[in-house]
């Protein structure tokens, strides 16, 4: 996807503790990137503001998956790119692409793409619940455009 279809970026600067004994970010943290970004998305869509939001949705993770194309390496600024994908009764799927800009100077580079699909949950235990039409309506507002599943 062009970078320029997402609304939404976020940096971070790579530290010392996310990279492995060649000094590239060891692959886990990609999903840690991930959640990271999805955190400020969901704070610059206004999930987190007003008293009707008070504590966000309940989410459980249902996927994950991370295509990697080029190593991030210590001291980087990765641009964390969000993008809300679509909505369905019960679940919420998102894009993510990691940019990198070696030492904060210039370039957009493409270092991991990615997708996660949240289930929206009644209960600690997981059973799916339908998404707040409050919700569904904060995020489309970000994004200007139709998330919901065509019927």
């Amino acid at each position: 996807m062009p970078r320029q279809d997402f609304r939404f970026a976020f940096p971070k600067r790579v530290r010392f503790a996310e990279v492995d004994a060649q000094a590239v970010v060891f692959n886990a943290r990609y999903l840690e990137y991930f959640d990271i970004g999805l955190v400020e998305y969901w704070r610059a869509a206004g999930i987190y503001s007003g008293p009707q939001f008070a504590g966000g949705p309940e989410m459980h993770v249902a996927k994950a998956l991370v295509e990697y194309k080029a190593p991030i390496l210590i001291d980087e600024i990765v641009s964390i790119c969000v993008r809300a994908r679509r909505f369905g009764t019960t679940s919420m799927t998102f894009a993510f692409e990691l940019h990198g800009q070696a030492n904060g100077e210039g370039g957009e580079d493409l270092r991991a793409t990615g997708e996660e699909v949240h289930v929206n949950v009644a209960e600690a235990r997981g059973r799916p619940a339908p998404i707040p039409a409050r919700v569904i309506a904060c995020f489309e507002a970000f994004e200007g455009r139709s998330l919901k599943d065509p019927a």
